[in-house]
């Protein structure tokens, strides 16, 4: 058995999974071992495992083993193994250490790069494994490298032709299970003369 990974914050009494034995008699469920340490409890007559206290992650992944066993005969059983994981939760959204950022471009400049944008993350693992993105702004004219955060230009701008301001709003997004966080910057690009 391989239940769905149960969250770090899953609490006592939860439903963990329903082990069932195929057998002409009644049988009786057990929790023979890889339980040491009591996080998990067994109805001996439904098969059905639940927590029993809080979950600490450094201890999983883990596999305990249930024996079915018939209920007139104990010479009568087999075993199975389950495996648990548990899931650190995504509990910090990404930050970025001023939420807006004002950079100044000289006109007719090739496509260059801008600034470099780095949020950071209070999670670990996948949930503070950020990429970055355009949410708004003017697409066409810049872009972000998604994995090192920094922005570009792709054209050449005109002071006298074009807008000398643009406002391009930046998020940073997190790997995060059960879902995925975000947080924001905006930068401020000013064209100059």
């Amino acid at each position: 058995y391989h239940p769905a990974p149960l969250s770090a914050k899953t609490l006592p009494d939860t439903f963990v999974v329903h082990i069932i034995a195929f057998y002409k008699v009644s049988v009786t469920y057990s929790i023979v071992s890889g339980n040491e340490k009591g996080y998990f409890i067994i109805d001996s007559s439904t098969g059905i495992v639940r927590t029993r206290m809080n979950l600490k992650p450094e201890d999983f992944p883990l596999i305990f083993f249930v024996r079915a066993t018939d209920s007139s005969d104990a010479d009568i059983f087999s075993d199975v193994s389950v495996n648990v994981e548990v899931i650190d939760e995504n509990d910090f959204s990404p930050v970025f250490p001023s939420p807006v950022v004002e950079e100044r471009l000289k006109e007719n400049l090739p496509a260059t790069q801008i600034v470099q944008l780095n949020a950071q993350d209070e999670d670990t693992g996948r949930n503070g494994l950020l990429t970055y993105g355009i949410l708004s702004g003017d697409e066409l004219k810049f872009r972000i490298n998604e994995t090192t955060g920094i922005l570009y230009s792709t054209v050449s701008f005109d002071y006298e032709e074009e807008p000398t301001e643009y406002q391009i709003v930046i998020y940073a997004e997190d790997d995060g299970i059960p879902e995925k966080k975000r947080g924001y910057c905006t930068v401020i690009i000013k064209i100059i003369d």
